[in-house]
């Protein structure tokens, strides 16, 4: 046990001494710490350059892996959905509509917004609730076919759906901020 523990305080770099407090590592990094908004903001300065420190498991501006030509990435302080089988970004949580729609193959979301997708050519369909013009999506990196977009619907009740995409939750992950 005596061994396992200077093993870890070895790594830890205290030699024996229990680990700095937070603020205090940060003061000794050369970074204040803000308590209110939780942000850190180096020494010396007047407070208006904020960084705010990346979450455990989080990537880091230096880790992360250069923009593919025309892909978009949302920001990195939102939760946010992602392509399963690439990765690519797809929507912010914020952009959720209804978490109660049937796909073709299972559950799917109602968004308001996507990014990095594709629409093919509208055709209409009978779905569960009507007929409707959609326009299958998919995603730009993989070219996963993921949903559709609703370009018209012809019943009055449904007329909100218009412009709106669905996304099957086989298709996309939560990615960045969902503990």
């Amino acid at each position: 046990m005596h061994t396992a523990r200077r093993l870890v305080t070895a790594a830890a770099g205290t030699r024996g001494r229990p680990p700095p407090p937070p603020a205090a590592a940060a003061a000794a990094a050369g970074l204040g710490v803000n308590k209110s908004r939780r942000l850190r903001t180096r020494a010396g300065g007047d407070g208006a350059h904020q960084e705010r420190p990346p979450l455990p498991g989080q990537a880091t501006p230096a880790d992360r892996i250069p923009a593919r030509p025309g892909e978009a990435y949302l920001d990195d302080c939102h939760r946010r959905y992602s392509c399963a089988h690439c990765r690519a970004h797809l929507a912010n949580h914020d952009d959720l509509i209804s978490k109660s729609f049937q796909g073709s193959q299972g559950r799917a979301y109602l968004f308001n917004s996507v990014v990095n997708v594709g629409c093919g050519p509208a055709e209409e369909r009978v779905l569960l609730t009507g007929l409707h013009a959609v326009a299958d999506i998919h995603c730009e990196n993989c070219k996963t076919t993921l949903g559709w977009k609703y370009e018209q619907a012809f019943e009055s009740s449904q007329k909100y759906k218009e412009g709106k995409y669905i996304i099957e939750l086989n298709h996309m992950i939560k990615d960045n901020g969902w503990d």
